[in-house]
């Protein structure tokens, strides 16, 4: 079976839905932490579903193995050790490693 191209719009609607549902999912968080990971688990469902990239900032703000949302001191311990920033999921125990990234000064 051949597939159908998929529609241009239909992926910056994607975008557009992604980037609300996390800010729905850090409205309801200190409320409500179940629906906020719900909002994630959707934003993550419509990004695989269109194949749409989540933007590199809202991509930290999650934990790739649970789906939750993550907010540090709360339920993330955020640590920078070696030249390495280390995201921990206190939900499942997960750990994500970035490279710490130094700003350029202007002269």
């Amino acid at each position: 079976m051949r597939r159908r191209p998929k529609d241009q719009n239909a992926k910056k609607i994607a975008h557009e839905r992604i980037a609300l549902l996390f800010e729905r999912a850090a409205e309801f968080y200190p409320a409500d932490p179940d629906l906020s990971n719900r909002c994630v688990a959707l934003a993550r469902r419509i990004a695989m579903r269109q194949r749409a990239r989540i933007p590199k900032g809202l991509g930290l703000r999650f934990c790739r193995r649970c789906s939750s949302y993550l907010v540090p001191g709360s339920n993330a311990r955020v640590r920078v050790q070696h030249g390495k920033v280390i995201v921990t999921c206190r939900v499942c125990g997960h750990q994500k490693r970035y490279p710490v990234v130094k700003k350029h000064r202007k002269k």
